[in-house]
């Protein structure tokens, strides 16, 4: 399936990006902080199914159809940007968003996962991430191209997982 030194080189690439702090860190370093561990991990588990989802869709190639439309990419990218506007504006106009003792109110897990999960899925740069960086590893001559992408994927989601976990200790 997939040739090994080319899944050892993979694997050190994807340790060394997920290492770097983005976005998905912070959100998840913010959750953490300001409502416990376990929004914390409720947040890891929502970036991660959206990047388990961009990294199908980059398996099925509806990834390279987005970067291929720019009006569909600039769709995503504008629908993001609306979404982060609306969740600071609901933040800063919610009056009641502290409890009687001057602490925030925690916002339900449902609401701290779907939060994340949109954030990440309606991220443009994670479609051009999973599009550009997957194929680099695969090898037509041995196999199933779909194949070796998603396993990739679910690979590096893996990874993330344990990574972005760590993140949500502090």
């Amino acid at each position: 399936m997939i040739d090994p030194s080319k899944l050892y080189f993979f694997m050190l690439a994807a340790l060394a990006l997920l290492l770097v702090p983005g976005p998905a860190v912070l959100y998840i370093t913010a959750r953490s902080a300001s409502q416990g561990r376990m929004a914390g991990f409720v947040s890891v588990l929502a970036i991660e199914t959206a990047n388990f989802l961009q990294a199908v869709a980059a398996a099925l190639g509806l990834s390279a159809i987005l970067l291929s439309s720019a009006l569909a990419f600039d769709v995503v990218k504008y629908l993001g940007a609306a979404y982060l506007i609306y969740l600071g504006i609901r933040k800063l106009l919610t009056q009641d968003n502290q409890s009687e003792g001057g602490q925030l109110k925690k916002e339900s897990l449902q609401r701290i996962y779907w939060q994340g999960f949109v954030v990440n899925i309606l991220n443009p740069k994670t479609a051009l991430f999973f599009f550009a960086f997957l194929p680099q590893f695969v090898d037509p001559g041995r196999g199933n191209v779909t194949m070796q992408t998603l396993l990739l994927g679910v690979i590096f989601v893996s990874m993330a997982i344990v990574t972005d976990s760590l993140y949500a200790l502090v």
